[in-house]
């Protein structure tokens, strides 16, 4: 029987999703298939939508695995939380075909980076230090807003990439910043991303903020696949993957 489980972390304290089994970091990954070891009747390989970086979150990571069927999803959800650490939250498991695949069927993953304006705030925000990136530079929201959409469609992202070994084409499908009082939130979703590609166009956009580049400048930068040009890698305690989609997107 196979399962799909769909899963929030807190990331502050795990070195990404993917098991290093060579090094032994403590991963996402690990500790999940460490709880499903303890259960005699499943499979301990846990496949999910996406590898998330150190220090990133999730809402609704997506992920599956495999059992002979003796667990029903309720007791198999009670059965795992008991086992995993509390920074890792089983939210829901659903038996699903058994062709089903986390990563191979996913059409497209949704990610927010969540940040907060602090300039001339008095007091700070004690309990968002690791969970949301504090600016304390003037920044022109508007422009910013400008510059997000130019993400969009389908583009060679070389330029906000780290260290890739893979291909540099993606599809944007969602980029829109948004702002509510002093938070802002960045909400982006493409067929699948570069290693630390949001948190570069989070940087790139700071930069647009800060009048360092001008909006129409993007294209320009994604064009260049010039890493040099685009802004830098933001910290990844703002980063939460949002979803998982098996459904075609639409723009």
């Amino acid at each position: 029987m196979r399962y799909k489980l769909t899963l929030e972390f807190d990331g502050t304290h795990f070195f990404g999703w993917q098991v290093q089994r060579k090094t032994g970091e403590r991963t996402v990954q690990g500790v999940l298939e460490t709880a499903l070891s303890k259960l005699p009747s499943m499979t301990p390989t846990v496949w999910a939508a996406g590898r998330t970086d150190r220090g990133v979150h999730a809402l609704a990571m997506v992920a599956h695995c495999d059992g002979d069927g003796r667990f029903v999803p309720e007791k198999l959800q009670r059965a795992l939380n008991a086992h995993l650490p509390p920074d890792v939250r089983v939210l829901a498991i659903e038996q699903v075909a058994s062709d089903f695949h986390a990563q191979y069927d996913c059409h497209f993953r949704q990610y927010v980076y969540q940040m907060r304006l602090v300039r001339g705030e008095m007091t700070g925000t004690a309990l968002e230090r690791h969970f949301a990136l504090h600016l304390h530079q003037t920044l022109d929201i508007t422009a910013m807003q400008t510059a997000a959409p130019l993400f969009m469609g389908k583009h060679d992202f070389a330029a906000l990439a780290t260290q890739e070994t893979r291909g540099t084409q993606r599809e944007v499908f969602l980029s829109r910043l948004e702002q509510e009082g002093r938070e802002l939130r960045y909400h982006v979703a493409a067929t699948g991303f570069l290693r630390n590609m949001v948190r570069a166009m989070v940087g790139t956009l700071l930069l647009v903020g800060e009048g360092k580049v001008a909006p129409e400048r993007v294209l320009e930068i994604l064009n260049s696949k010039d890493r040099a040009q685009a802004g830098m890698n933001v910290p990844p305690h703002g980063l939460y993957f949002v979803k998982a989609s098996y459904v075609k997107a639409r723009y």
